[in-house]
């Protein structure tokens, strides 16, 4: 079984690999994050988002395994990352679908009300949006 988690840093994101790692134990599980990108970018622009993942990437790939094992508190946990680019709901869908993802598991910011209306909500577009089940975690 493979179970994306949606990972940014948020208190909401860590509740939710501590959620994956505890109801998951032997599944693979995968953090994905999601690098947004402005629209209309250029040539250059996408060169510079490139290197920036590039560096984004190396600096996730020292920090992150201390900080997950921290959340979950095991030192040795299994997991792999995966950085993309683009607006998050459409990014995380479409890994898991072209990844053949199990499930999903996300942090919800809590939004509610007239915010949630205006502003929209990413794990809302996911539970809309993706094929598979999907976990939000408060």
């Amino acid at each position: 079984m493979e179970v994306l988690v949606a990972y940014d840093g948020s208190k909401p994101a860590q509740k939710a690999v501590e959620h994956a790692f505890s109801t998951y134990p032997d599944a693979e599980i995968v953090l994905l994050r999601v690098v947004e990108a402005a629209g209309g970018s250029t040539e250059a622009g996408i060169n510079m988002v490139q290197e920036m993942l590039r560096e984004r990437e190396e600096t996730v790939s020292e920090e992150l395994p201390d900080e997950i094992a921290a959340i979950v508190g095991d030192p040795d946990i299994e997991f792999r990352t995966e950085t993309v680019v683009g607006k998050p709901a459409r990014e995380i869908v479409r890994f898991a679908e072209d990844h053949d993802v199990d499930h999903i598991v996300i942090g919800s910011h809590g939004r509610s009300g007239l915010s949630r209306v205006l502003l929209g909500s990413v794990a809302e577009k996911i539970v809309r949006r993706a094929p598979m089940p999907v976990t939000v975690i408060r």
